[in-house]
């Protein structure tokens, strides 16, 4: 029988545990082996997850000595545009450099800045997602319509660029306090200076690390509201915040000075759509418009041209079901995740005249008469389960 030995000892990955929160948890062969299972997640089909697999063992194996060794160098970025619900810029990193940031966010980055941030800063944190951001928004329009009815007002602020803009220098002087472990620093560094968008400036919207970057990279924004100036209604989510107050005057001075403070210490700045408007006038976030009823009931409805991409993208799969590139399974999937962020929201209508509607039928090159059940072979209907949702029948 044929025995193959790694090229690094058993001992030296698996045994012993590497203390919490230590560089060494980030060459951890089992640490790693999780990664790669969460990174391929919806991604086994593709090439380079397969290449990957095929020497799974080897593949691990050589990731955790080259960052135990400090040979570990990044293999560079691919490039590609999206293009909902604007036009962006992503630059994603090639499978292997994902394994190694999903257990750098997991295992260290997260851990370590997770307990520095507030309570109310969404966005890539457990249980802190999209529908925690909407439900404590929800809450605190109720909780100011309790003290003071439609009367207040709102500040709304969204940061020109925010990904583009961010920089280097700042960034790596506020994880400095964070850690003073240098292994991990060195570590951090070479990931932040392998992409920018103009000397010292940017971050990579494809990678997992500059998702936790970016929320606690305004963490100084934050306390600025939440301590100083004691502001309780206060929630962002990464670069869109919003603020509630029953004084106006209050939140013009406030932004004045939060404009101040962007431009001097983070170098950033507000874009056109940061103003102040009138509690009645409801605030779009996330998707949803937020409005106040008059007895105090908090509506989330679909922004119009959130309703169109959802429209479009369903006639999308209807072509591509017609034309035999998906499966009716691949169908379903795409309008079960659409239903599920829609019963975010009060959409009970949209949903039950859109998903009624919705019909797959194969294009044939000849005709073809249906069957004596009323449905031609490959076609297929969605109707609404007891839960709101779609099922094909």
């Amino acid at each position: 029988m044929t025995v193959f030995k790694s090229p690094v000892s058993c001992g030296s990955l698996l045994s012993p545990s590497p203390e919490p929160l230590s560089f060494d948890r980030l060459w951890n062969f089992q640490n790693l082996y999780r990664a790669h299972r969460k990174s391929r997640l919806s991604k086994r089909h593709k090439r380079e997850v397969i290449l990957f697999e095929k020497n799974l063992a080897m593949n691990l194996t050589s990731l955790s000595r080259a960052i135990r060794d400090g040979s570990y160098r990044m293999s560079g970025y691919y490039h590609f545009y999206v293009c909902e619900p604007k036009k962006r810029h992503i630059s994603a990193l090639h499978y292997r450099d994902r394994v190694v940031q999903h257990c750098l966010c997991d295992e260290l980055l997260g851990p370590l800045l997770e307990k520095r941030l507030i309570y109310d800063n969404a966005a890539c944190r457990t249980g802190k997602g999209l529908s925690f951001a909407l439900k404590r928004l929800t809450g605190f329009l109720t909780e100011h319509y309790r003290h003071y009815g439609n009367q207040g007002y709102i500040l709304r602020c969204d940061i020109r660029k925010y990904f583009d803009f961010v920089d280097h220098e700042i960034l790596k002087d506020k994880l400095r306090r964070v850690t003073a472990d240098e292994r991990l620093l060195s570590f951090l560094d070479s990931i932040i200076d392998s992409y920018e968008t103009a000397p010292g400036k940017g971050l990579p919207m494809g990678n997992q690390t500059s998702q936790w970057f970016s929320v606690y990279y305004l963490d100084s924004f934050d306390r600025l509201i939440k301590e100083e100036f004691q502001v309780k209604h206060y929630l962002r989510y990464m670069d869109d915040c919003v603020l509630i107050h029953n004084d106006r005057y209050f939140l013009r001075n406030l932004k004045g000075t939060l404009a101040a403070f962007m431009e001097t210490r983070l170098k950033l700045s507000f874009n056109a759509k940061t103003q102040i408007f009138p509690v009645k006038n409801g605030v779009d976030f996330l998707g949803f418009n937020f409005r106040l009823s008059d007895t105090g009931k908090v509506v989330r409805r679909l922004r119009p041209q959130v309703k169109r991409k959802f429209r479009r993208r369903l006639k999308e799969r209807v072509t591509l079901y017609a034309a035999g590139k998906i499966s009716a399974t691949d169908a379903l999937a795409t309008v079960n995740s659409y239903n599920a962020h829609l019963k975010q929201g009060h959409t009970g209508r949209l949903r039950c005249l859109t998903f009624r509607s919705f019909v797959l039928k194969r294009r044939e090159e000849s005709g073809q008469e249906k069957g004596s059940a009323g449905k031609a072979p490959g076609e297929v209907f969605f109707s609404r389960n007891r839960h709101g949702g779609p099922r094909s029948r």
